[in-house]
């Protein structure tokens, strides 16, 4: 029975060689780019999704600004095109708790902003670091992330607070 099986296979291990010998240079010829995808935090509870690739930077708020302002009830975006320093106010939103600015994580110009907020605000606190970003700004200086928290550094943040 055994004799059967390895008789059997060889067949098809001989065509898996010849397959990978006329292969391997395909493969070898090819080039992969690595893209590096980075989150960072700043201490007024927004956040940076930043793509290497893209040279994009995705603005949100945390999860924890969304709970701690309650049912958001109207959002307030920049102007795309705008140009936009570290810290600047570039927006802000209003909840039935409160009202609070939102900064720019990151300087560069406002490429795109989230259309659907302005009809569901409603998305900063269901999905408030996906489906509720609020804009995306084309980084000019990606040294700047360094002065950021990262994860762990926002996490010991809010809960000092």
């Amino acid at each position: 029975m055994f004799g059967l099986l390895r008789s059997a296979s060889r067949p098809g291990l001989a065509v898996l060689r010849a397959t990978r010998t006329t292969a391997a240079p395909l493969a070898s010829s090819r080039v992969f780019a690595r893209t590096i995808v980075t989150k960072r935090f700043t201490t007024d509870h927004e956040a940076v999704i930043y793509d290497s690739d893209t040279k994009l930077g995705t603005v949100t708020i945390t999860d924890y600004a969304q709970s701690s302002l309650g049912d958001v009830v109207f959002v307030e975006l920049p102007t795309v095109g705008t140009a936009v320093k570290q810290g600047d106010q570039i927006g802000a939103v209003e909840s039935v708790k409160a009202a609070s600015d939102i900064y720019a994580p990151i300087s560069g110009t406002v490429e795109s902003i989230n259309e659907e907020l302005s009809s569901q605000p409603g998305l900063l606190n269901k999905s408030p670091e996906q489906d509720g970003w609020l804009c995306k700004i084309k980084v000019a200086d990606e040294a700047e992330l360094d002065a950021l928290m990262d994860a762990e550094g926002y996490k010991a943040h809010y809960e000092q607070s």
